[in-house]
């Protein structure tokens, strides 16, 4: 198996290139189900999650090439409704293959997903808002299986709580169905935002009616579409925390900085010195990192996916921080690692209280997740000495080249069997 040596205290230096964002193209790839022709993917990341969901819609019947940083995807065949146990179970995303599926053929089997052990996610969201549009369902043996007997027809649908899977499932379902359907009180993180992009450039007819509020109203076919997906606004947020934490002086470039408006904002709270450029962040980190206290949210709010990084950097500031978890209920699985690392971590519930002026040291770790393992290398980056980071699996499933890109900024990191 392989793992990680990273040797820190090392100032980070030069630029970055960000990739395309994983949690937009995921559902995009699950949308161009609804189409019969080809489409045509730009930016798609190279990460193990996109290969797990290429292999799943392969497995469906859809015929996928890549050719000079293009995916492209040929349908044309594409007649399976089964999304097996084995091909769902390492991602949470592959239950988005259900919409589309219900839409184009009315019946489908999908394996209830699998993904990061960071808190349950049911797809109770998911069913009870496609049972709205028509949909029947039970639930055997880890199995949806899922018919709708009249095809899909057009609702008002209130998610009950916000959801960006079951945003996403909704409007890729939505698209084709009889009618108009309203969706309020949805997600609206910046991928689906480009989720929404893809399918009207495709020609789907959606219109947002309120901040949370979408009018979708089906079309009987979409069209061919070549559409780019979105930078990664986690891997950004990412390696503008690993320059903070390593006091280092990095150009972060292919972002849309007022995305992730909230995070530059916090960065600046601390200390950390910004200057933003169209499509570039230039960081430079500060020896003196202030106290903070934060608390994840729904988009605009700070992001979970980016909470165990900038718990890393807390770790530096000049007194005690404290942050709210209110997304995921099993999100602090790094604190033990981090803890065997000097860092002075408790937790209570859903709170962590982090202790400030912490000097890392290196040591042998255990990934637990895809984002702990991204706060392990952060804080290794800082440590004195040698540290080792196992079960790295997780690490691929999100970051594209990372101890490339970490190792031409000036890392000592390497990979190892």
């Amino acid at each position: 198996m392989q793992k990680l040596e990273v040797f820190g205290a090392n100032k980070l230096k030069g630029q970055i290139e960000i990739s395309g964002s994983k949690n937009a193209s995921l559902p995009i790839l699950a949308a161009s189900l609804l189409s019969n022709k080809k489409v045509y993917l730009n930016n798609i990341p190279r990460v193990k999650d996109i290969e797990t969901m290429t292999s799943l819609l392969k497995s469906l019947g859809s015929i996928i090439n890549l050719k000079n940083n293009k995916l492209i995807i040929d349908n044309s065949k594409q007649n399976k409704k089964f999304a097996s146990y084995s091909l769902v179970k390492t991602m949470r995303a592959g239950i988005l293959v259900l919409g589309p599926l219900l839409a184009k053929f009315g019946n489908a089997k999908v394996s209830l997903p699998g993904g990061c052990a960071i808190g349950t996610r049911p797809v109770d969201i998911h069913l009870n808002a496609l049972s709205k549009l028509g949909v029947k369902y039970k639930i055997v043996q880890g199995y949806v299986y899922a018919t709708a007997p009249k095809g899909l027809m057009g609702n008002k649908i209130r998610f009950s709580k916000i959801s960006v899977g079951a945003t996403e499932n909704l409007i890729i379902a939505a698209s084709l169905a009889k009618g108009t359907t309203i969706l309020s009180n949805c997600a609206i993180e910046p991928e689906i935002k480009d989720l929404v992009n893809f399918l009207i450039k495709s020609g789907c007819n959606i219109k947002w009616i309120a901040q949370r509020s979408l009018k979708i109203t089906g079309v009987k076919e979409i069209s061919n579409i070549s559409y780019s997906i979105m930078f990664d606004r986690i891997e950004a947020g990412t390696y503008l925390i690993a320059a903070a934490v390593t006091e280092g002086n990095l150009k972060i470039k292919n972002v849309i900085p007022k995305v992730i408006k909230t995070e530059i904002n916090i960065l600046k709270k601390i200390g950390t010195k910004i200057n933003i450029k169209k499509n570039e962040i230039h960081i430079i980190g500060n020896k003196k990192i202030k106290s903070i206290n934060i608390k994840t949210a729904a988009y605009p709010g700070f992001p979970t996916d980016l909470q165990a990084q900038i718990m890393v950097l807390l770790c530096k500031a000049n007194k005690e921080s404290t942050i709210k978890e209110d997304i995921f209920e099993n999100r602090f699985m790094h604190v033990a690692e981090l803890n065997r690392m000097g860092a002075k971590i408790s937790t209570s519930g859903n709170k962590a209280k982090v202790n400030g002026n912490i000097d890392f040291a290196g040591a042998e770790l255990m990934a637990t997740d895809l984002r702990a393992s991204v706060s392990l290398i952060l804080a290794a980056l800082t440590a004195k000495g040698k540290s080792v980071i196992n079960r790295i699996y997780h690490l691929d499933r999100g970051y594209e080249n990372i101890e490339k890109k970490l190792k031409k900024v000036g890392a000592k990191i390497r990979r190892v069997n």
